[in-house]
């Protein structure tokens, strides 16, 4: 998903949801910063470098591809954009080790972890609340992809077609073109995208998440179909405008439960009630064929709430946190986020690990284990445990 979906309709996600005008920015900045924390971002603000959500174009061109690389590139793109929908998947018979740890990665709404990831928000602030939205948000856009790199399981080939109304109330099979100049705009006309150059390495960065499939799942009027690599050339059909209506009501729904109105967050549940006096509007706003609908978003949700939506600036927060003394960064709110991206990062691993795959890494469980010397994640241990007190 794009700004337009983590930042204007989360807003109104959380408007909805009971949030005030000033909560509701709050969560939705939270919601769009875990695109842009970056370890060039915490760098520049002296955080700490283990509470990266994403890695920049730059990054990704001198990141490592070797195990401990990899393992790297996963607890990332895993525990916040493409969080794993069953660990335990059932595959094959046949299928090496190797391969079943990749293909249980595979993204997807309304697994257990998405579970986890609302119960570990809840109680932890604002933060903690958008950056839960991000993540569930995606769970709907980037399912049948894997946040780790893999040529088996997220390439795709030449058989990919956008489905399209006809003129005679139907629809039809339009082949989609795949071009790899990164600077020029998609062109929703032509049907032509933009998407990763094709390396037959199978740990390639060309090969991590949607790549091969370029920008599609990020838009929200789209529906396509195409065979998924891992997919056994079975063929996949996405909507993308329903999938997109189904998380913008599920964050309502989470949202209600981490503000405390509901006592707890169950799978596959949306507030369709809270939604449909707004359906029209809303689905209009996600079927429009547009590159960019942050506009039509903004609109709508200074609709709803009667005020001004600023627009996403990352350096709003980073005075108040470069400034504030090593006891306080904490209490600010960059330190919040930071903090709840560390638990994030931590759950997800563990989880991951427990399962029996390495694939992002070794972990212990902090609050069985406990602390075990690792000086930058004493205060996480406190985080986990006694919630949202720093």
């Amino acid at each position: 998903m794009q700004e337009d979906f983590h930042y204007y309709a989360t807003y109104c996600a959380a408007y909805l949801a009971g949030y005030d005008h000033k909560e509701s920015l709050e969560i939705c900045y939270s919601a769009q910063l875990v695109d842009l924390c970056s370890r060039t971002f915490l760098t520049r603000i002296k955080g700490p470098l283990s509470a990266a959500t994403t890695q920049l174009q730059l990054e990704m061109m001198d990141a490592r591809t070797d195990p401990v690389g990899l393992q790297d590139i996963t607890r990332i793109w895993s525990s916040f954009h493409f969080l794993p929908s069953d660990l335990n998947a059932k595959v094959k018979r046949g299928t090496g080790k190797e391969y079943r740890s990749k293909y249980r990665l595979i993204c997807g709404p309304n697994g257990d972890l998405l579970v986890d990831t609302l119960n570990l928000a809840y109680g932890k602030g604002l933060q903690a609340a958008g950056l839960a939205m991000h993540i569930l948000a995606d769970t709907w856009a980037h399912r049948y992809f894997a946040g780790t790199p893999s040529l088996v399981i997220n390439n795709t080939n030449y058989y990919f077609y956008e489905i399209m109304p006809d003129e005679n109330g139907g629809y039809k099979d339009i082949p989609i073109v795949f071009r790899h100049n990164p600077t020029a705009p998609d062109d929703l006309d032509g049907h032509k995208y933009t998407n990763s150059i094709f390396q037959s390495g199978e740990s390639s960065i060309m090969n991590l998440g949607h790549g091969r499939a370029g920008h599609l799942p990020d838009y929200s009027f789209i529906r396509y179909k195409y065979l998924p690599a891992w997919g056994d050339y079975e063929e996949i059909i996405k909507d993308n405008p329903d999938d997109y209506y189904h998380a913008f009501c599920q964050m309502i729904y989470a949202l209600k439960y981490l503000k405390g109105d509901i006592p707890l967050f169950v799978k596959d549940m949306y507030a369709w009630d809270v939604a449909k006096p707004y359906e029209t509007e809303i689905r209009a706003i996600i079927e429009k064929r547009q590159l960019n609908a942050c506009d039509d978003w903004k609109k709508f949700g200074e609709t709803l709430s009667g005020e001004t939506i600023e627009p996403f600036e990352l350096s709003k927060y980073e005075e108040e946190y470069v400034s504030s003394e090593s006891n306080n960064k904490n209490k600010t709110y960059l330190g919040k986020f930071i903090l709840a991206a560390m638990a994030q990062k931590s759950m997800v691993t563990n989880k991951i690990f427990t399962s029996g795959n390495i694939l992002a890494g070794y972990s212990i469980d902090f609050n069985k284990a406990g602390f075990k010397g690792i000086k930058e994640y004493k205060m996480l241990v406190e985080y986990i445990r006694k919630g949202f007190g720093v």
